[in-house]
């Protein structure tokens, strides 16, 4: 069997890791993957938003399923070409991929069939935005959203009116976010911890996956810029069973059926961002795949063959597998390039691998590549060093003594991963 990943990070790492630990030892290939994901993996130099290379490649490799992970080649309706070839794909459609694609289209969702999420308008001039935010009824902290795909960076939280005004017009006026913000969100602060749940499901069975958190923010005590996410755990200490059953009947089931009702049937794996707030769960975003690096922590956990979940999600029958999970909670933290996730310097040899597997770590690559048989950073975030524990601490501890062991010019981590 010949599996075909798209992407290249440390989610996509982890997903060819698990893939490879398949009794059906599929022969697996990567576009264009990365220098980690090449021990387990043939890359291939095909671009993730290279729609026609991907389907070039797979039609004369005789791929037997394609794996769209990363969210543009998704929202650019990876899957809907492929299976226009014949080709099996796991993922969401285009239309289905809106729920991230657009934040419009997914608060409008949300609001037609009562999914609980926080209150908003829409926005596509700043003289209107800034006249919303000076009503005497604004509360501040504000959340001004980029309607479209911006790297996980579209969000801006600011304190006061000033600062919101100057965000809407460098949103709108200014594109910010490109593209992406020519429509924003403007919508109602909301506290409590947050929580990630990824689900699987063939737009009629849904099955969620074991609870995470991540942590955005470049630098401990949840300080500094937004990051594509500096580390994660699984489980989430806040998600019980009664909440877990509360997100299933009010959240995770409602949300399949409402694109189901507007016509869209949704195959692949949704993300659930969640708010536990005082008033319940609240729906904070959706997002079309498998989350980075809250797959980092989820996959080591997952005992059922991913392949067979990957066909009964294409096929219709998800159902019929019985999704099995380890007992052991898991920790991945994120090495970055100093600077990340501004400016950063490339090229820099990484020391210290095989001494962090010794200690019983997994470390999966986001942005390696090799050069003369060294590996080297080559993007903002570098590694996610993972570990099993028999509880949470457990598991931090495992990842930090891994962490401990890699080194390389100017490298950044957070120290405190799981600790709020």
């Amino acid at each position: 069997m010949k599996i075909l990943v798209i992407g290249s990070g440390g989610r996509e790492h982890a997903i060819v890791w698990k893939l490879s630990q398949s009794p059906k030892k599929p022969e697996l290939f990567c576009a264009p993957g990365n220098a980690g994901i090449g021990q387990l993996a043939t890359c291939v130099p095909i671009k993730a938003m290279d729609i026609e290379g991907v389907v070039k490649f797979s039609k004369e490799n005789q791929i037997d399923l394609v794996m769209v992970a990363p969210d543009d080649p998704l929202a650019a309706g990876m899957v809907d070409v492929l299976t226009e070839n014949g080709i099996r794909a796991f993922g969401p459609c285009k239309a289905a991929a809106q729920i991230e694609a657009s934040k419009v289209f997914s608060k409008a969702l949300m609001k037609k069939y009562n999914i609980p999420t926080a209150t908003y308008e829409v926005f596509t001039d700043s003289p209107s935005a800034i006249a919303y935010l000076r009503r005497p009824e604004q509360k501040f902290p504000a959340v001004l959203k980029a309607d479209g795909l911006a790297l996980g960076k579209g969000v801006v939280l600011p304190e006061n009116l000033a600062d919101a005004e100057a965000a809407a017009i460098e949103m709108l006026d200014h594109g910010q976010f490109g593209d992406s913000s020519k429509r924003i969100v403007i919508e109602e602060y909301m506290t409590g911890p947050e929580v990630t749940v990824l689900a699987f499901t063939d737009g009629k069975t849904v099955v969620p996956m074991v609870s995470s958190q991540d942590h955005k923010r470049a630098y401990d005590g949840d300080k500094g810029l937004n990051t594509g996410g500096m580390g994660a755990f699984s489980p989430s200490r806040h998600y019980t069973p009664e909440i877990a059953k509360q997100c299933m009947e009010e959240i995770f089931l409602p949300t399949v059926k409402a694109l189901a009702a507007e016509g869209i049937v949704y195959k692949g794996v949704i993300y659930f961002g969640l708010m536990l707030t005082p008033n319940g769960p609240r729906v904070v975003e959706y997002n079309a795949r498998f989350g980075d690096p809250e797959t980092q922590c989820i996959l080591p956990r997952l005992k059922t063959d991913l392949i067979d979940i990957f066909n009964a999600v294409i096929d219709g029958t998800l159902d019929q597998v019985n999704v099995e999970w380890k007992d052991e909670a898991c920790a991945c933290v994120v090495m970055a390039s100093g600077g990340y996730p501004l400016s950063y310097e490339k090229g820099y040899p990484i020391s210290g691998l095989e001494e962090a597997a010794a200690k019983g770590t997994t470390v999966f690559h986001a942005g390696t590549v090799l050069k003369d048989g060294q590996f080297c950073n080559n993007g903002g975030r570098v590694l996610g060093v993972t570990a099993l524990g028999t509880d949470l601490q457990a598991a931090l501890d495992q990842a930090y003594a891994g962490v401990h062991c890699i080194t390389w010019k100017d490298v950044h981590y957070r120290t405190d991963i799981g600790k709020k």
